[in-house]
């Protein structure tokens, strides 16, 4: 498991496909337009993060905190968003398929 603690962190436009960021703390983060497909984002602190347009397909999201999290033009396709706290910030375009 990698270790993250990066509040503010820039890490848009990065490739973290498939990445254990479990119980990450990354908040405020900006995570825009970065690829984040299959990672495992379980437990993460991403409360203020920028998320947008973020691809988030198959990610773990699971007892994540978005509080305040931008996810516009988020792709959250198939994403595990159970138990998550998701009071958003910025909710524009997201593309979710509710199953």
């Amino acid at each position: 498991m990698l270790v993250v603690n990066q509040t503010s962190a820039d890490l848009s436009d990065a490739y973290l496909g498939n990445a254990d960021l479990s119980n990450a703390y990354l908040r405020g983060a900006d995570l825009s337009d970065t690829n984040l497909r299959d990672a495992n984002l379980r437990g993460a602190d991403l409360r203020g993060a920028d998320l947008s347009r973020a691809h988030l397909g198959g990610a773990d999201l699971s007892r994540a905190h978005l509080l305040c999290a931008n996810l516009s033009r988020a792709d959250l396709r198939g994403a595990d968003l159970s138990v998550t706290k998701l009071i958003l910030y910025k909710l524009m375009v997201l593309v979710l398929e509710v199953v």
